[in-house]
């Protein structure tokens, strides 16, 4: 039960937030997570500040998932969303990601 929250910078296209909606789903099988559970949040055109100045390419990415993965896939994960972004022309040292592992998560009337 993955959910990855993408705040980008850049204004996108239906079509640009289609392929990224695409891109990270297949990465989320670095951390053994299916894609037919994944939900995926894009907000573009979202004001990102990094050492007091306005980032006018960056992203913050929030990646929750029911259980937990390992620091090698979380490594491997963050490598990948970065690869994703500079598709984006969002250079890597303008993205922060961080994971959420969740112990109770509630899907379809009921908790896992």
């Amino acid at each position: 039960m993955p959910f990855i929250d993408c705040k980008i910078t850049k204004e996108l296209s239906e079509e640009q937030k289609e392929e990224l909606k695409s891109r990270l789903g297949r990465a989320v099988s670095v951390l053994h997570k299916p894609e037919s559970y994944l939900m995926v949040g894009i907000a573009d055109g979202y004001n990102l500040y990094f050492a007091g100045e306005k980032l006018q390419s960056g992203a913050y990415v929030e990646i929750s998932l029911f259980g937990s993965a390992s620091s090698n896939d979380y490594e491997k994960m963050t490598a990948e969303v970065c690869k994703i972004l500079s598709a984006f022309s969002v250079p890597a040292k303008n993205v922060y990601v961080t994971y959420h592992p969740v112990k109770d998560w509630g899907w379809n009337g009921a908790n896992f």
